[in-house]
């Protein structure tokens, strides 16, 4: 048995039936010139008879004692487990449009994962009028966070389209490291009670700076919003790319970072659609973004290593060009603060800054106490080439996370060869017309572009 992690067993703890706490993507693949209409079918038979199912694929809460839960992992031995309720395959309806994919993927990433089996499902689907096909992942947040989980299924890509090898994400061989010994589980538990016992220092170094400095961004600044609301279990979801070169030139103009870019058009986009609402409010929006504390020693590790910082998205502010200044500002002024601390305590730190999220299953949490932000929107990098899967290029290549009360909406950027891929989560009755954002999104780009003059 292996222990779950501190901030592991918070994705096990909050989750019920209206919140769904596993990351997913989808892929959208060309396949090959010549590839015959039993493409997609020879893919789904192959992958079938894939073994050496990695750990991470094999995993499941234990339960201890009869009745404990939550604290530990059990592994499924690989011929016990049905690979034919993992592995999928659907197709679409005729006409078979992107329209329909993506409510098929709302469907899936909406349900449960049985927890009596190992946490995690993947789905083949045919059927668009285009040609294309798409794979759905889906696995729990609890055995990996989303950096860790592109970066798992792009090592089952290959940047040869020639290459004929099809590689399973759950059959992949850990990255060569150096041997370590393997940790018992009384010292698991024992740098759990460090991570917690070195928090308290933290916390005050923390506070301290951002008080001399003023320069942090603190939860509960967040105003109340159409979004910090109790939520039901369905999902709608939407996706759509933009070339990554116009982000990047306005990057250039302003002086500022790709991600502050992306924040920005985020931003934008969450003001116009608030706008139009009737439900804009009078001060700023803060959004949780996510941090990636892994290095390239853990970086195929599972688990989470995940920092949070809080950023000023200045959805208060008309000026495009204004709301990008301050929305780089904040990142900046957070960012120096967040990065005096350890990892170990920046990871306890970052449990504790999201603890407030668990809460929200207090009755009247929700609907009583300001929000400690009022989003997530995560950028997190991809392939920088074209990839190719058995010679099936990958054309778009959308993230999916959790949606949570409270956190009605989430919005996910992937960066693919030489596009920006957005994927939107909301949840279907608080975020209505979620797939307008995508056109707001749209314009707060272009008026991006104006306003710095590219």
């Amino acid at each position: 048995m292996e222990l779950i992690s501190l901030l592991d067993s918070v994705f096990l703890l909050g989750e019920t039936r209206e919140h769904p706490m596993h990351v997913g993507g989808l892929m959208l693949f060309e396949p090959p010139e010549g590839a015959g209409r039993e493409f997609v079918g020879e893919i789904y038979h192959e992958l079938l008879t894939a073994g050496d199912l990695q750990p991470a694929f094999r995993k499941r809460p234990a339960t201890l004692l009869g009745g404990i839960a939550n604290v530990g992992w059990a592994f499924d031995n690989e011929a016990d487990i049905e690979m034919e309720y993992h592995l999928r395959r659907s197709a679409l309806p005729v006409p078979g449009r992107v329209r329909d994919l993506l409510e098929l993927t709302s469907l899936l990433h909406g349900s449960l994962l049985d927890r009596h089996r190992p946490l995690w499902e993947a789905h083949l689907v045919e059927g668009l009028a285009d040609g294309r096909f798409a794979v759905y992942v889906k696995i729990h947040h609890a055995l990996v966070d989303g950096v860790s989980l592109l970066r798992l299924l792009g090592r089952a890509l290959s940047t040869d389209p020639r290459e004929a090898e099809l590689r399973a994400p759950w059959s992949l061989p850990a990255r060569t490291r150096p041997p370590t010994e393997s940790p018992s589980p009384l010292s698991q538990l024992t740098g759990v009670v460090k991570g917690l016992a070195a928090l308290g220092p933290s916390t005050i170094k923390l506070v301290r700076s951002a008080l001399l400095e003023q320069q942090l961004t603190l939860p509960f600044e967040a105003p109340r919003t159409m979004f910090n609301v109790k939520i039901g279990g369905a999902r709608r979801c939407a996706a759509q790319s933009w070339p990554v070169e116009r982000i990047v030139a306005i990057k250039r103009a302003a002086g500022v970072t790709v991600n502050d870019v992306v924040l920005a058009m985020c931003s934008g986009a969450l003001r116009a659609y608030l706008d139009e609402q009737n439900a804009l409010p009078d001060t700023p929006l803060v959004s949780m973004v996510p941090v990636s504390l892994r290095t390239e020693a853990d970086a195929d590790a599972g688990g989470n290593m995940v920092g949070t910082i809080l950023c000023n998205l200045a959805t208060d502010l008309a000026d495009p060009a204004q709301r990008l200044a301050t929305i780089s500002e904040s990142m900046c002024r957070n960012k120096k603060v967040f990065a005096e601390l350890p990892r170990a305590q920046a990871l306890a730190l970052s449990a504790v800054n999201m603890s407030p999220l668990a809460l929200s299953a207090v009755p009247g949490f929700v609907s009583a106490a300001r929000p400690p932000f009022n989003i997530v929107i995560s950028n997190v990098p991809g392939p920088a080439e074209p990839m190719y899967w058995r010679g099936a290029r990958l054309d778009g290549n959308y993230p999916l996370s959790i949606a949570l009360d409270g956190q009605a909406l989430n919005m996910t950027v992937v960066s693919n060869a030489g596009n920006l891929d957005f994927g939107l989560v909301g949840c279907r009755r608080s975020v209505p017309h979620l797939q307008r954002l995508l056109g707001h999104l749209d314009t707060s780009l272009e008026e991006l572009e104006r306003a710095v003059g590219v």
